[in-house]
């Protein structure tokens, strides 16, 4: 490499993208996609490449909000950012794992995901580098290309007020071959819900043919999840996410001893030191890490990797409304860890009504989803419809 890379701008955008569903759960409802993208462009001689990195905030998970994300960027990582230079890869990586997950006592991990994203971005296509190659440079024994990929197969959802559009949503996804399905319950009317969803899936969940978990949000209390368990297992439910908030973690022991539901936690698993904190307390089958959650590509391999030395399996969540910017990371993270049990994301148009990629990154028949070709992030992103989605314009500073 004859120059080092260097930063010469970044670019801020927040977006509202309408969903084609109505997304609700114990903490929110939604009909809006809100994520913020980051751009980030190099100086000579690569003033021709951007990266790209997407932060989706929500304030009951890390605390943060789209606003203080976006101050988060500029006033935090921006000037960290202005003196960035490699002349590596592995400089870069380097970099990128001194970025803050904290700020006194705050986690800030929504903002350091989109930073880490796009300067990963960046990088892979100046260095022409998958980012899969990273798992060498962070020491994870057993991950790597090709990963789970290959294997794993993307989750549909149980959506639907009604029966007959209850029913008839799931019955389509059962159509395209999908096989693991999870709904959200501790909401009104998540009984009748679980027994419809139950009895279209029928014998094919009965016979371990396909998977019925539930996520309550961190809804209950100890007593109101011990008393949903009955129905859950009766109904063939084979996993609880985040039954509890995460200030009752203590009792997730209790509550494993209480049922033969795995239990797995999501707004619990912050960062690494809860990752140990949850392995040590015992109960928790089921680490869900989500990319824009856990700061980004590598604390998410890092927790991944703790999980699976620990006995436990792994989930790859998403949040509600993710781009194929999110995606495509998620689809790398999959290209390196090399057992996930149960994934989520990649819904693509399917779920937004825009996207702000020109092929959209999207699961195919039966959940399936191939490596895509390139280096970085393999996804183009479209400028024309960035601006398009702008809710105003974006922020732009000189680094």
């Amino acid at each position: 490499m004859s120059a080092p890379l260097q930063l010469r701008s970044l670019r801020i955008y927040q977006l509202a993208i309408p969903l084609r569903f109505r997304f609700e759960h114990a903490a929110a409802a939604r009909d809006l996609a809100d994520p913020l993208i980051l751009e980030l462009t190099a100086g000579s001689p690569y003033a021709h490449q951007a990266g790209y990195g997407e932060a989706v905030a929500r304030s009951y998970v890390t605390g943060e909000t789209a606003e203080s994300v976006l101050t988060d960027i500029v006033d935090l990582f921006a000037p960290r950012l202005s003196s960035f230079r490699a002349a590596s890869f592995v400089e870069v990586l380097e970099f990128s794992e001194s970025l803050p997950m904290q700020v006194g006592g705050r986690v800030v991990t929504a903002a350091r995901a989109a930073v880490e994203l796009a300067l990963l971005d960046l990088a892979g296509r100046v260095f022409q580098r998958r980012l899969s190659e990273a798992a060498g440079w962070l020491g994870l024994p057993g991950f790597g290309a090709p990963g789970c990929l290959p294997q794993v197969r993307y989750s549909g959802i149980v959506v639907g007020r009604s029966q007959r559009r209850l029913k008839s949503l799931l019955r389509l996804q059962r159509l395209y071959g999908l096989r693991d399905f999870k709904l959200k319950v501790a909401v009104p009317g998540w009984e009748q819900r679980l027994l419809w969803a139950a009895s279209t899936l029928g014998k094919s969940l009965s016979r371990g043919k396909v998977t019925l978990r539930v996520d309550a949000n961190g809804a209950w209390t100890l007593e109101e999840a011990r008393a949903a368990v009955p129905a859950l297992e009766r109904l063939g439910v084979c996993a609880i996410e985040q039954p509890l908030a995460d200030s009752a973690d203590a009792d997730l022991p209790r509550l494993a001893q209480h049922t033969k539901c795995d239990l797995a936690v999501d707004e619990s698993l912050l960062t690494l030191d809860d990752g140990q904190r949850l392995i040590r307390a015992g109960g928790v089958r089921i680490f869900n890490i989500r990319i824009a959650k856990n700061g980004g590509l590598l604390p998410a391999l890092r927790l991944a990797r703790m999980a699976l030395a620990a006995g436990l399996d792994v989930q790859l969540g998403c949040m509600v409304g993710e781009t194929s910017i999110l995606s495509a990371a998620g689809v790398l993270f999959l290209e390196t860890c090399p057992k996930v049990r149960f994934v989520e994301g990649a819904f693509g148009r399917w779920l937004l009504r825009a996207d702000v990629a020109r092929q959209p990154v999207r699961f195919r028949f039966g959940g399936s989803i191939g490596a895509p070709p390139g280096f970085g992030l393999p996804v183009v992103v479209d400028r024309d419809a960035l601006n398009q989605l702008s809710i105003n314009p974006p922020r732009l500073l000189a680094l």
